[in-house]
């Protein structure tokens, strides 16, 4: 079958689902509902079920009274026996597959349980409309006649018993149907290359001469990718390698401070960019919409959600919300239930809606990666919007940062360091720093309050990294590729201590 051909049929396909999709637009608390209920019935028979009596839940009111709120700690026994032992403890389907994530911010690892069901309701879904979604938009996409390079994460797959672990990018491509596999580039055996330089240099080997129609992985990752493919080929733009191109899917970070590197690499007017939002839990929001920073959350994955008012959060001990009762820019934690047992399971994930019909959300940032040491309340979102503000006022590009808070003492006031690797230096680090603290005041009144005549906070410190230290930071604790990624903010200076130290160390090697 020829590639046009492919393209017309699963085209059609693709377009076929979008009658689904406007039934959760339609109804979106039925949607929801039907959905829990769901839910509690297929694992009613499971350890968990019969714990927490899901038997007799029928409202959401019951299934808030009866089952508590988790987090991974708590609710990692439970997953640790289902694994050892191969018994429906979460689920009523044994689980084969698990994906293993510990991330910069912890170094336990957790084992995120991907049901089958998991693997084609949500995940296997969520690829599905990504595409339906872009070509509901883009009626002329030629995706299919050419392939999409995907840029996923490590291979190394190993055996618990009867149960398999590794990155959610093996477990994913491990288990592609047919078509997807054929009009994917590289081969499974270069996707899923654990070793990531040498993964690196065999994807441009087999891709160079391929048409390349879509991208698709985690902005930082892809973009050492293209770089290197420029180097390799020698040519100035990605455009003139892949003449072909249409759009990037990306997820996994902020695409924000990677875009105007991306319309250097690839400088097209009508290159599209399409962002996802799924993690080793499941697959939750694609954007549904060109030229737009507003993901449409998906209400028919085999997953039921609830919010947790952020200025309410007190982990476990929270009170969470339904879809129904969530308000427009408000931020919130978010609390799943899904169809790889996972029971009121807090991701970590804080997002704000930007509309309530339908309900399309933006990522805000994690739980855990805030700055608040002086009552500031400085989130990543916060960060970012400052960063691209300061960025275009000082003709800078930045290619990865971290902030931590420098501690008051009894002779000084504290404020926060920035840790910043540009792509391209501002015209000036003094207005740089102005122009951020500048927009970090209009963006959060907190900080404003606590930066007011320098009482609390005073300017923030701006350190420049060395090129390429965040990443040989994680590549020397193996964190290369896939979902790893720098912490942005944290509440103290374990992070920024560590890598600052890790760069002296470089320095003092480079001298010797």
């Amino acid at each position: 079958m020829t590639f046009p051909i492919l393209n017309s049929i699963i085209s059609w396909f693709l377009k076929k689902r979008k009658h689904q999709v406007e039934l959760f637009l339609k109804y979106p608390v039925e949607v929801q509902n039907e959905q829990l209920l769901k839910l509690l019935d297929s694992a009613a028979k499971t350890s968990y079920g019969k714990k927490y009596h899901f038997k007799n839940i029928n409202t959401y009111q019951d299934f808030q009274n009866q089952v508590p709120l988790m987090n991974y700690e708590a609710l990692s026994p439970y997953i640790e026996e289902q694994r050892n032992t191969g018994e429906s403890i979460l689920w009523d389907n044994k689980i084969k597959w698990y994906a293993k994530s510990s991330g910069t911010t912890n170094a336990k690892s957790k084992f995120i349980p991907v049901s089958e069901d998991a693997i084609k309701q949500c995940h296997f879904k969520g690829g599905k409309d990504m595409l339906t979604l872009f070509y509901n938009n883009n009626e002329d996409a030629k995706l299919f006649t050419g392939k999409n390079l995907r840029l996923g994460g490590s291979s190394a797959v190993y055996e618990n018993n009867e149960s398999y672990f590794g990155d959610l990018s093996a477990i994913i491509i491990e288990n592609l149907p047919l078509w997807a596999d054929m009009s994917s580039a590289p081969k499974q055996e270069v996707a899923l290359m654990s070793e990531w330089e040498a993964k690196m240099d065999a994807i441009i080997e087999e891709t160079i001469d391929e048409n390349i129609t879509s991208l698709a992985g985690v902005p930082s990752w892809m973009l050492v990718l293209l770089e290197r493919v420029l180097k390799h080929t020698g040519k100035d733009n990605i455009l003139e390698v892949w003449p072909n191109l249409e759009v990037y899917f990306h997820g996994g970070v902020n695409f924000s401070p990677y875009k105007e590197q991306y319309k250097k690499l690839i400088p097209s007017d009508t290159f599209k960019y399409y962002e996802t939002y799924n993690a080793s839990e499941g697959f939750f929001a694609i954007q549904d919409q060109n030229d737009s920073d507003e993901l449409l959350l998906m209400l028919d994955y085999g997953i039921f959600y609830e919010f947790i008012p952020m200025d309410e959060y007190k982990s476990t001990n929270s009170k969470a919300i339904p879809l129904s009762e969530v308000e427009i820019n408000k931020n919130y934690a978010l609390v799943i239930t899904t169809n790889a047992g996972l029971w009121r399971y807090i991701i970590g994930d804080t997002i704000k809606f930007t509309s309530t019909f339908p309900h399309r959300i933006k990522i805000t940032g994690r739980t855990k990666h805030f700055i608040n040491a002086f009552g500031e309340e400085l989130i990543i979102e916060n960060a970012e919007q400052a960063l691209k503000t300061a960025c275009k006022e000082t003709n800078s590009t930045i290619k990865e940062y971290t902030v931590a808070p420098v501690f008051m003492d009894i002779k000084t006031k504290g404020c926060h360091e920035w840790l910043i690797e540009f792509d391209e230096l501002p015209n000036s680090l003094e207005n740089f720093k102005n122009a951020l603290d500048k927009a970090l005041k209009q963006i959060n009144s907190d900080y404003e309050a606590k930066r007011y005549k320098d009482m609390t906070l005073t300017s923030p410190v701006i350190s420049i990294a060395e090129k390429n230290l965040f990443h040989n930071w994680l590549k020397s604790k193996n964190k290369l590729g896939g979902q790893h990624k720098v912490p942005r903010l944290y509440n103290d200076r374990s992070f920024i201590d560590e890598i600052k130290c890790f760069s002296q160390k470089e320095s003092i090697n480079s001298q010797a």
